[in-house]
């Protein structure tokens, strides 16, 4: 009976378990019955249609809007709109203007300007037909680098020889040029380090940013600049020790971007003529129409023919110095004129007593005529004590890669 009972009990354990594993069989459902997923169908969204134009001279903003076909009423609605974030009279010439139509129905309903290499104007008609204007910074993307060398021939020829854009280069000397002048001071032998940004739209290189440090080392010597902005607002130019970089004076009183060859071994006054009055002045060579800029602020006390020195600028600059320009081919500047510092006086040229074109350049500290590349001049104004902390914490890892 226990043996029957046994037999009974497996039979129906096999009979339960086939019928499930049959069940499982036939409701598992095959590859071609699952359920297929149908990809979503792709829309065409035609693209808007733009025109770019570049502004060329006589160029007015009405006469441009009306060239592209825009309304007398938007072009109005859109001046007025923009009126508070940019004045569109101002367009500048060899800027560009862009224009978007709708693909569908190619109605005009935005204008784009760039403003200058920071800031961008959009105006845009919204939904209720009213025109709304944004002037915002223009979205770079930012890559830091660093350049290097050593002077071989010339600090502007190494650097663009070496990758450099013409752009930094002239924007790294700019920091020092209170400190050095790349005419007279740069010999072969120094050596130079400087960091700034290199700026990127849609992954493209638009152009060099800010120079945000910089070491060159003259004869030895280091000098420093550092890009600093503190908690005001201010910027300014700072050495490794917190002090003002830019000073009363300008070292030269020709810009560098305008120093395209040749150097010095050192400070020297040049002996153009053999007259008993010497010739204590720094002669730059420069092609002739070269600008000329005031070394300072100051007052215009002389402009005008002056016999062997032939057109003439003077500028005092406080009682104790002023500075003479000679030999200029045009003088653009008149008696009592107030100059900043790095405005144009005059044009090189080779008046009066001179050989070829080139600049006379004299400094006169109380009315004795001194060699300004030995002057040691007047500090610019300090960093406020209250920043010095923030302002060595942010060019701490700069100097730490300069060094």
């Amino acid at each position: 009976m226990k043996i029957y009972s046994k037999k009974i009990l497996l039979f129906f354990f096999i009979l339960v378990g086939s019928s499930g594993l049959l069940f499982y069989i036939l409701q598992k459902p095959t590859f071609s019955e699952e359920k297929k997923v149908e990809p979503e169908a792709v829309v065409f969204v035609p693209p808007d249609r733009i025109v770019e134009y570049e502004i060329v001279a006589n160029d007015t903003y009405g006469v441009i809007m009306a060239n592209q076909g825009i309304s007398s009423i938007d072009t109005a609605a859109i001046y007025q709109a923009a009126q508070e974030q940019y004045d569109l009279a101002k367009i500048g010439v060899g800027k560009k203007i862009k224009f978007y139509f709708k693909p569908e129905t190619d109605e005009f309903y935005k204008l784009y300007y760039q403003i200058d290499s920071e800031e961008e104007l959009w105006v845009e008609k919204g939904d209720n037909g009213e025109w709304q204007a944004a002037r915002q910074d223009i979205p770079y993307e930012i890559k830091i680098v660093t350049s290097s060398g050593t002077i071989e021939k010339f600090l502007y020829a190494d650097a663009l020889a070496a990758g450099v854009d013409e752009r930094a280069v002239i924007a790294w000397a700019e920091m020092l040029q209170w400190s050095l002048d790349f005419a007279m001071d740069v010999q072969v032998g120094d050596s130079y380090k400087f960091i700034y940004e290199q700026r990127f739209l849609n992954g493209e290189y638009v152009m060099p940013g800010r120079v945000l440090a910089g070491k060159f080392i003259n004869a030895g010597k280091a000098y420093y600049g550092f890009s600093y902005t503190d908690p005001e607002g201010n910027s300014g130019y700072y050495d490794e020790q917190g002090n003002n970089v830019q000073k009363m004076f300008l070292k030269a009183p020709v810009a560098f971007k305008y120093i395209s060859s040749g150097f010095t071994t050192g400070a020297r006054y040049i002996q153009a003529f053999n007259i008993s009055t010497g010739h204590r002045a720094i002669d730059y060579a420069a092609a002739a129409g070269t600008p000329v800029r005031s070394v300072g602020a100051g007052t215009v006390i002389f402009a005008g023919w002056d016999g062997s020195y032939g057109n003439k600028v003077s500028i005092r600059h406080n009682g104790t110095y002023t500075t003479n320009y000679a030999h200029l081919s045009k003088i653009l500047v008149k008696r009592g004129q107030k100059v900043s510092q790095g405005d144009t006086i005059g044009l090189v040229g080779s008046t009066g007593l001179s050989t070829g074109p080139h600049l006379h350049y004299e400094m006169v500290k109380n009315g004795v005529k001194i060699n300004p590349l030995q002057e040691v001049l007047p500090p610019g104004e300090p960093l406020k004590t209250e920043y010095q902390d923030d302002y060595f914490a942010q060019i701490a890892v700069w100097q730490e890669q300069l060094d």
